[in-house]
């Protein structure tokens, strides 16, 4: 059997030192020079070591003053709920909670931006062809949560009144509001969720290290045609936020 790199078995014993308490919420470690010279390693090793608790969550780093083990955060609970509503299919339901508790957000939205091939085979569109796109931040409680880039196809929208998802009558209504307005029936919802690190960008945006762990979630919303009419890619925290999904059991 193959032995584990020399940094994940530093790693390792340094976990289970923290766990036991040997370092308080808040207390600075050791240097790394001090720690390398104490487990026998080079200076790489024990940097890849603290490196890799850093982003486990465990740690953080402090510029100038050193690294020191991390408060936990609350885990607040992010329902993505199906439950059926008087009028409304499960999927209508989870469109319109797509905030997920957030009790604000910015947005900027940019019109006519051509698709990039990933998102114009999500929305069954040409390469190219003219989108809006919205970058949203959400907030709770003063702070961010949530991350979501969204698309929508200007052949749906351009000349209407709800062509900006955050402006116009019906701003900040979610895409069902918006699409039944001028004539389009949402009727299916599709989530693809998986694991992911942070990027940088996203890592400043949401207040956390880099490389730490998120959940991303690609939605696509279809109308009853089975037309793709806004697609996402939403990235939540995975320190802060809990996803459930609740589906409506169906009965015979």
């Amino acid at each position: 059997m193959p032995r584990a790199a020399p940094y994940l078995t530093v790693a390792d014993v340094l976990r289970a030192r923290i766990l036991a308490g040997e370092w308080g919420t808040g207390e600075r470690l050791p240097s790394r020079a001090r720690l390398a010279e104490e487990y026998g390693v080079g200076r790489n090793v024990m940097q890849r070591a603290m490196d890799r608790l850093i982003t486990d969550g465990l740690l953080e780093g402090r510029a100038g003053s050193g690294t020191f083990v991390r408060a936990p955060r609350e885990r607040l609970r992010l329902v993505r709920s199906r439950h059926r509503e008087r009028r409304e299919s499960p999927a209508l339901r989870s469109a319109t909670r797509e905030r997920g508790g957030a009790d604000a957000w910015d947005a900027h939205s940019q019109v006519r931006v051509p698709a990039p091939e990933t998102i114009a085979r999500r929305l069954d569109i040409g390469a190219g062809d003219l989108c809006v796109h919205t970058h949203y931040e959400f907030l709770a409680g003063g702070h961010p949560v949530q991350l979501s880039d969204s698309w929508e196809p200007m052949a749906i929208t351009e000349g209407t009144p709800v062509v900006l998802p955050e402006k116009g009558p019906l701003a900040g209504k979610g895409v069902v509001e918006r699409m039944r307005s001028i004539g389009v029936t949402v009727s299916t919802v599709i989530e693809v969720p998986h694991p992911a690190r942070a990027t940088p960008v996203q890592a400043h945006l949401l207040g956390i290290g880099a490389g730490d762990l998120v959940l991303q979630i690609e939605r696509t919303i279809h109308d009853a045609d089975g037309r793709p009419v806004e697609t996402a890619d939403m990235v939540i925290p995975d320190a802060r936020r809990e996803v459930v999904y609740e589906f409506a059991a169906d009965h015979p």
